[in-house]
């Protein structure tokens, strides 16, 4: 059964206050067709993230647009020389990411990664490596994956993978091979199935690029 906008907004909503990191956000919830909008501010970039996260299993919701402003205090404001410092640290300090293969640049607070990485939790590690630091108002990732082995992607092994995932619903979802980019096609019942199905294609050895084109559509 579909859910009406005022009943998918208030499940949002008490999903975000239910969050103890998020008790000091002053976030505004409104809801279309299953389109959720958050806006209104936050006190750091970790509240922002953490509000995406925080309602991703909620059944009904098709996409988010997120239009939350990271509103910092005087005290957490710094200069971008010092945040690009502070930003290079953080991800020198992080195993998975060769040193100097990222580029860095800072400008108001928001901080732009560029260069190249062979899988995509490299990529999502740099992103965690940096949204605790104070001063960051948001992330503009232009980081490229290029794997290392240059082997065929087998669309058989990509399937078996989904079918090994307990919240996936294989039967719903199509795989397509193209060189190497995968494309997901079908339906999920929520956004974390469709993150979740597109985390385990982005596993595959030698895959470059993954086209989420995954439907969310409600039960």
């Amino acid at each position: 059964m579909k859910k009406s906008n005022d009943v998918l907004c208030k499940e949002v909503m008490e999903a975000i206050k239910w969050e103890p990191i998020l008790q000091s956000s002053k976030i505004q919830v409104s809801v279309q067709d299953g389109i959720v909008t958050l806006a209104g501010t936050v006190d750091n970039y970790n509240q922002k993230k953490e509000a995406e996260h925080a309602i991703k299993n909620i059944s009904g919701i098709k996409t988010v647009v997120d239009d939350v402003v990271v509103d910092l205090s005087d005290s957490a404001i710094r200069n971008d020389k010092d945040l690009t410092s502070s930003v290079i640290k953080a991800l020198s300090e992080k195993w998975v990411i060769p040193n100097h293969t990222l580029k860095v640049t800072v400008k108001e607070g928001w901080v732009t990664l560029e260069g190249v990485l062979h899988w995509n939790f490299q990529r999502q590690t740099a992103d965690k490596a940096i949204r605790y630091l104070d001063g960051v108002r948001g992330v503009i990732d232009k980081i490229k994956i290029q794997a290392e082995i240059d082997n065929e992607i087998e669309k058989e092994i990509i399937e078996n993978a989904l079918k090994r995932s307990w919240i996936l619903d294989i039967g719903n979802i199509k795989v397509r091979v193209d060189g190497k980019t995968i494309f997901l096609s079908g339906i999920v019942s929520s956004i974390f199935q469709k993150e979740e199905a597109e985390r385990i294609a982005w596993d595959t050895k030698g895959v470059w690029q993954v086209n989420n084109e995954l439907f969310v559509e409600l039960d």
